[in-house]
Order: C-alpha cells, then sequence, then structure tokens
C-alpha cells in the first residue's frame, strides 16, 4: 500500500496577524504541488481540519478560519478529519481510517511546524506508522514569541522555530524530506 499523504490544518485561519511573524510563503503550494501527485496517482489522501473550541479563535467557526486554503481543497469523497486539539488522532477517526485500508506509511505537512504537524507526526510514530515530514511543505509562525520569556530566553525567529522542530522529528519520530525528494522517490 502506498503512503497516505496527511494535511494537516492548510486553511485561512492562518492569514489572521496573531499567528505573527511567518517562515516559509510557499508551504500551502508546495502541500498542494504533493496533492496534486497523490491524486494523480490514486494514492491515499487525508485532509486534518482545526476546528477551534475558542469562541474568538483565528481557526474557529465564528471567524471564517476553517475553510481549506486554495491549494489544498478536498474533492468530493476526500476524507477530512475535524479535530479540536493538535493531534490529528485525537478525537477523530484518522487512526481508523488508516488501520482499515491497511497503510502504514505517511507522509505529513501542514500548519504549523511546531504545534499540530509535530504533535501528529510523534503520536503517528508512537501508534506505529513510518511518517516522512515534508518539511518544506510546513511552516511556523512567530506567536507569542514576544511574552513568556521572562525565564531569560531569548524570543526565536520564525524560521528558527520551524527549523528546531523539524530538528527534533528528524530521526527520531520522522524522516524529514523535501517534497522534491519525496516527489522524485515516486517517480
Amino acid at each position: 500500500m502506498p503512503a497516505a499523504l496527511i494535511l494537516i490544518d492548510i486553511q485561512t485561519g492562518f492569514d489572521h496577524p496573531a499567528w505573527g511573524e511567518r517562515n516559509n510563503p510557499g508551504a500551502e503550494d508546495t502541500a498542494g504541488a504533493l496533492l496534486s501527485a497523490w491524486r494523480k496517482a490514486g494514492d491515499p489522501v487525508c485532509h486534518v481540519l482545526h476546528v477551534s473550541a475558542e469562541p474568538n479563535s483565528p481557526l474557529g467557526p465564528r471567524t471564517g478560519g476553517t475553510a481549506f486554503k486554495p491549494q489544498v481543497i478536498p474533492r468530493p469523497g476526500d476524507p477530512v478529519f475535524e479535530k479540536s486539539v493538535n493531534a490529528a488522532f485525537i478525537g477523530t477517526t484518522l487512526e481508523a481510517h488508516l488501520r482499515e485500508r491497511e497503510i502504514t506509511d505517511l507522509v505529513i505537512c501542514g500548519l504549523t511546524t511546531p504545534h499540530c504537524v509535530s504533535t501528529t507526526v510523534r503520536m503517528a510514530t508512537n501508534l506505529g506508522f513510518t511518517v516522512t515530514l515534508a518539511h518544506d511543505a510546513c511552516a511556523s509562525f512567530t506567536a507569542n514569541a514576544d511574552t513568556g520569556w521572562q525565564a531569560g530566553l531569548a524570543p526565536m525567529t520564525a524560521e528558527a522555530i520551524h527549523q528546531s522542530a523539524i530538528s527534533h522529528l528528524h530521526g527520531e519520530f520522522a524522516t524529514a524530506r523535501t517534497a522534491a525528494d519525496i516527489l522524485q522517490g515516486r517517480s
């Protein structure tokens, strides 16, 4: 069975300025290229959507932030898993969906690298899946980077946060690769 592509939280709520500075402005286009390749091959695709329980969250239904970005809009019949926490496996049927189809390998990408992507990658590995992280189809923000630093820690840039998250995942929880490398390996 080919790897399933898991697209995490690539939604309009991340366009809200509350998130702060962002790295990798091309992440959605890169995720879209992966999605196109998976669709062309007829391989399994799963969309994950964060629907915040916080009433005024940029990712909440009242704010309009739950719409998928245009590069990754699900087609009719594509499975969409709604969550309200960081891990795509909690409160959803994602794991059951993958197990029913005997899928063991996952390619994961989305928003944001240190939050929902990282949590889902870690949990997927702990559940026994083999994970490839398409790191250039992910992005990070500096949200709250200027608060909570009373411990004397210096704020980090969005790029530094992104790279740190990837470095913590690569090797132990996933193999981090570029989308181009992943796509080349599929041909």
